[in-house]
């Protein structure tokens, strides 16, 4: 059906269908491996199915209230005073999200206005742009280091004007595998001292932190918390990224503002799956721990194979991604795109060219692979990808 109104002005006019959304729909076409976009392959836990089906026949199919479930919230709170050290009130400061995406667009709508600045460090997950933008925000971009992905503090420090409302934060990175290290919180904690910048954490990948190292949350730092959204998710943790379940940790301040957003966006989230994670997280309270060495050790396996290709991985500290490098004479002239393209199509696998997330489209000859799958499809796509 043809729309007959006056021509629409859009609010996006440079967004189309994201990268994950058309190599998905490469690799069926194709009949690729997917490696492309971040989920597991594999099943998550069937005792954790069953707590959900066994919610849903009990009749807790009714809406949730706005903010979450009581429960889940309470485990939430105690989880993080666990693992951070940090305190936060479940009835004022926790608030269940449809989704991690839905919290990273609720907090950026509830403290931007127009003409704000926002400082985001690319490369960067696709949907912080045009949430900046929706907000009537202005992005403005701080490239992380080229070799290293490392940020640079003084860089950061320059782009910080009279308008800066947030700095975005990831870690573990999507799409590089960096973690935020001591003397960047140092540096970061400084920077902030005498400004009203509130910052915007996305830790999804909290739990996949590798080889002994620790995870820096927002929360352990008292001087950073206070300021603080700090968004999660139980999809990337439980391996249920279907369930879309995310929550968001904020002081009481913040998170008034950030419910009258949510209260309107989805207001409230899928009642006997909160149910299920509630009883599952209480029952398997080390959940994090397995999660950690399930990934480190298909990081470790990943490696070793892709070690047979022409491909160069590089370093990946965290996540279920890693990067790696297809910049050989025998691609000379290629964009990454095309790459991920012919890698489609030729060789059967599907990946994610690492100019997507920059939002001028570098290329770096990158591509970012997925790794949450089963040590089988890992093998098969190891198997095609040396065909190269």
């Amino acid at each position: 059906m043809k729309y007959s109104g006056h021509p629409l002005h859009s609010k996006l006019p440079d967004q189309g269908v994201t990268i994950f959304t058309r190599m998905t729909q490469l690799a069926q076409e194709y009949a690729a491996i997917n490696l492309a976009q971040g989920f597991p392959n594999f099943m998550c836990d069937a005792d954790l199915v069953a707590k959900a089906a066994k919610f849903m026949q009990q009749g807790h199919n009714q809406y949730a209230p706005m903010m979450g479930l009581q429960p889940l919230r309470e485990q939430i709170a105690t989880q993080i005073q666990t693992l951070y050290g940090a305190n936060y009130d479940p009835n004022t400061e926790i608030t269940i999200t449809s989704g991690a995406t839905e919290a990273i667009f609720n907090a950026i709508a509830s403290i931007i206005h127009e003409g704000d600045e926002v400082i985001i460090l690319e490369p960067c997950y696709d949907s912080y742009v045009p949430a900046v933008k929706l907000a009537g925000g202005r992005p403005k971009f701080v490239p992380l280091d080229p070799e290293t992905f490392a940020i640079n503090w003084t860089s950061v420090r320059k782009s910080i004007s009279q308008k800066t409302k947030a700095i975005i934060l990831n870690s573990p990175h999507n799409p590089t595998g960096k973690i935020l290290c001591d003397s960047d919180i140092q540096e970061l904690i400084k920077i902030i001292e005498h400004t009203d910048i509130v910052i915007v954490a996305d830790e999804v990948y909290e739990f996949m932190v590798f080889d002994g190292a620790t995870h820096k949350s927002m929360c352990r730092y008292p001087e950073l918390a206070s300021r603080s959204f700090v968004i999660s998710s139980f999809g990337k943790s439980l391996h249920i990224t279907g369930w879309k379940i995310g929550y968001c940790v904020a002081p009481k301040q913040l998170t008034t503002e950030f419910r009258k957003v949510h209260q309107f966006n989805t207001f409230s989230t899928a009642t006997p799956l909160q149910l299920a994670i509630y009883e599952y997280i209480t029952q398997f309270s080390t959940y994090s721990q397995s999660v950690q060495e399930l990934y480190q050790q298909k990081r470790n396996f990943f490696k070793e194979l892709l070690a047979k290709t022409i491909l160069k991985v590089l370093p990946c500290e965290g996540t279920y991604f890693l990067l790696a490098s297809f910049n050989t004479k025998e691609f000379a002239g290629k964009s990454d795109m095309e790459f991920v393209e012919d890698l489609t199509k030729r060789q059967g696998v599907a990946a994610i060219p690492l100019s997507a997330f920059y939002y001028n489209r570098m290329d770096n000859k990158l591509i970012r692979l997925c790794f949450a799958k089963t040590d089988e499809l890992l093998i098969q796509a190891v198997e095609r990808l040396q065909q190269l």
